[in-house]
């Protein structure tokens, strides 16, 4: 029987740092015309999103600056080159790996469009082998983070004895719509930030750390109009329908007790909850589905704070949290993310 581990994880973090504090000032320049009432409300839905703090590719002018499509695709392509290159880089040193041990390299990204994609200015950047197994992963939004360690984890178990990276690397800021003034865009703004994160994972028999012992993916029925981006002229236009936590609250328990059961386990047994931060009001209605359970989601509130909403990586930036920690042997975590689709993504973890 192959076990598969998730050996480390690093993250890396675009130049720009900014505080909401100094976002807030752009807000009405950027609403200029529109109601007074909206505006408010605007600068309401910053302040009451839970992100203190986030970065970005771009300083915030340029970010709110009206910009085509092009540009600001061209900033994403050159910035996640450098960062995907650095956050492999520090993963394969912390894990003390060589670059050219790797056997699958999987990249994660939503936020920007590259052909060649990402992993294969990375095999150049870092001299990896000439036959690394490449697989970008595209268009599933924040639960790529999950599914990228899903696809790299049935390579490996059907590979024992090999190592793999999945590397994610998002800009919301390039996605940034300045002439959409939608409630979906301005709560986008709101919660969004750009980062890189990259988790190495390996089926060699002397491979430690948390195995994985299930994973899986539920659709939610007819619910593709949810959540998303529309290829505008301007660029990637968000999707965010307000029934997202209302839906999640329907599918919860469908969603989790049949995934739970095929390992013989409950919610109960859950001691580690690694959820996706996708914003204030879903980690609200996810948290209110786990009250009474020891698992909690502190460390996702505590990333959002700190990062903000990064698409696919912010899961990973959770993630990154627990394996830091000296967690007790056979303790359970559950890695959680919902994405377009309607997606959940699923990975049962022992430590």
């Amino acid at each position: 029987m192959t076990d598969v581990r998730i050996k480390s994880a690093a993250k890396a973090l675009p130049e720009f740092e900014r505080l909401t504090s100094e976002i807030l000032p752009f807000v009405p320049l950027w609403l200029h015309g529109e109601p007074d009432r909206l505006i408010r409300k605007a600068v309401k839905i910053f302040e009451g999103a839970g992100v203190d703090k986030r970065y970005g590719i771009m300083d915030a002018e340029t970010v709110f600056t009206a910009s085509s499509f092009e540009d600001r695709n061209r900033i994403y392509a050159r910035e996640v080159k450098k960062l995907g290159e650095e956050v492999l880089s520090k993963s394969l040193a912390k894990a003390d790996w060589e670059a050219e041990s790797l056997d699958y390299l999987i990249t994660v990204s939503c936020t920007g469009i590259m052909i060649p994609s990402l992993d294969a200015y990375l095999v150049n950047a870092l001299s990896l082998r000439g036959d690394v197994c490449r697989l970008p992963v595209t268009e599933m939004g924040c639960a790529a983070g999950i599914s990228g360690l899903i696809y790299a984890y049935h390579f490996l178990k059907a590979n024992p004895g090999k190592r793999a990276a999945v590397i994610a690397v998002e800009s919301p800021a390039a996605t940034f719509q300045f002439s959409d003034h939608s409630m979906a865009n301005i709560i986008s703004a709101a919660i969004f930030g750009d980062g890189a994160s990259c988790v190495l994972m390996s089926s060699e028999p002397e491979a430690q750390g948390p195995k994985i012992l299930g994973e899986g993916m539920y659709h939610f029925p007819n619910t593709t109009h949810l959540m998303g981006f529309d290829l505008t002229n301007s660029g990637l236009k968000m999707i965010l329908d307000p029934a997202v936590p209302e839906t999640i609250s329907e599918h919860f328990y469908p969603m989790l007790g049949p995934f739970l059961a095929k390992q013989n386990k409950e919610l109960e047994d859950l001691k580690h909850l690694i959820f996706h931060p996708g914003g204030r009001k879903i980690v609200q209605t996810v948290s209110e589905l786990f009250k009474g359970q020891e698992a909690n989601l502190d460390d996702t509130r505590e990333v959002l704070r700190c990062y903000g909403n990064m698409s696919s990586a912010t899961v990973l930036y959770v993630l990154e949290r627990f394996l830091e920690r000296n967690i007790a042997p056979g303790e359970l975590g559950l890695l959680l993310s919902f994405g377009p689709g309607f997606t959940a993504q699923r990975i049962l973890l022992e430590f």
